[in-house]
């Protein structure tokens, strides 16, 4: 068990999304930045799908009730334990009574703190991940409050070699990490992610000649009114050649939407189901993860892909995850 001492601005229990119910109403969820949090499972010994905690640029603070095996990837917010720096994107023992916590943003927004054996919430509707606006799925539906007691499982056979495999160097510290590490090419740089690509959307040909360089030409700035839902972009504006009402139609994660004010929209992990505005854009699965990481302020250039290229990138990006699981669990066999 560990105890959240600090809440965080926003932090939450995620996993890979809620899927199956978008035609009931019921939006998709999940983390923001999916490989981060898969890679955070995978060096603990979790399945990719296991829950993890979504840490959004002010970190909370927890103390370790037991001893735990845990990771941090995704954005760097300078965790410590105890007061001592502790490195990210590799496995780490803390021993029980330690506290982790978190503080200056250095890069990206989002942090994924996974532990071994996962976070025991209850799965609604094949999920563990926080709705926060139904208040449904995670711990009690909400982010996590100082005070908040999480349970997790015990860990599983991969994890108990992990950890078996680290205590070894354990010294008087409170926590001890590994000397081995997620391969460089494998972890993003979000301090370079200002390009994003993309491919053009189903209505890209219905904007004007200018809107459609200016798209992939011209900087644009991520509001102050953006959420986990999405990103809204403030810079030039965007426009139909002929105005055309739209039906509704089905939108994923990295839509960019544009409605009538012309200032486009990029739909994230807490999506509505379905969207009338055209759709100008679809941000690239590979990318979702440098997107994920930008915060209000940050601007962002896109850059056009296509399909194919795309999906090349998408199924290098899984063969070096899938190499990752193997070489993990080829160390510790």
């Amino acid at each position: 068990m560990l105890t959240i001492t600090k809440p965080g601005l926003l932090t939450s229990i995620q996993d890979l999304g809620r899927y199956g119910f978008q035609k009931f109403g019921v939006i998709a969820s999940g983390v923001m930045d999916p490989l981060s949090h898969r890679i955070a499972n995978l060096l603990v010994g979790n399945q990719e799908s296991a829950p993890t905690m979504e840490i959004t640029l002010i970190g909370p603070a927890i103390e370790f009730k037991e001893d735990a095996l845990i990771s941090i990837c995704g954005g760097d917010l300078s965790p410590v334990i105890d007061g001592k720096p502790v490195r990210m994107w590799r496995s780490v023992f803390v021993k029980k009574g330690s506290t982790l916590q978190f503080g200056k943003c250095r890069s990206g927004c989002r942090a994924y703190l996974a532990l071994a054996g996962g976070y025991a919430v209850k799965s609604i509707m094949g999920s563990k991940s926080t709705y926060l606006r139904a208040e449904m799925g995670g711990f009690n539906g909400r982010a996590l409050q100082a005070g908040d007691q999480v349970s997790f499982k015990p860990p599983g056979d991969l994890s108990a070699k992990i950890i078996q495999y680290i205590k070894k160097d354990l010294s008087p510290d409170t926590f001890v990490q590994s000397e081995w590490s997620v391969a460089s090419d494998l972890i993003p740089n979000h301090a370079n992610s200002t390009s994003i690509r993309v491919i053009k959307g189903l209505q890209f040909d219905l904007f004007t000649e200018e809107s459609q360089d200016t798209l992939f030409k011209d900087l644009f700035e991520i509001s102050s009114q953006s959420d986990r839902m999405g990103y809204r972009l403030k810079g030039p504006t965007l426009s139909l050649d002929t105005p055309q009402e739209m039906i509704s139609e089905a939108v994923n994660f990295g839509t960019i939407q544009v409605p009538s004010d012309g200032n486009p929209i990029i739909l994230l992990a807490d999506r509505q189901t379905t969207g009338g505005y055209p759709k100008i854009g679809q941000v690239t699965t590979v990318d979702l993860p440098l997107l994920a990481q930008a915060k209000p302020g940050d601007r962002i250039r896109f850059a056009e892909l296509s399909h194919e290229d795309a999906e090349s990138l998408y199924l290098e990006r899984e063969t070096q995850i899938k190499r990752l699981r193997m070489g993990i669990a080829l160390k510790f066999r």
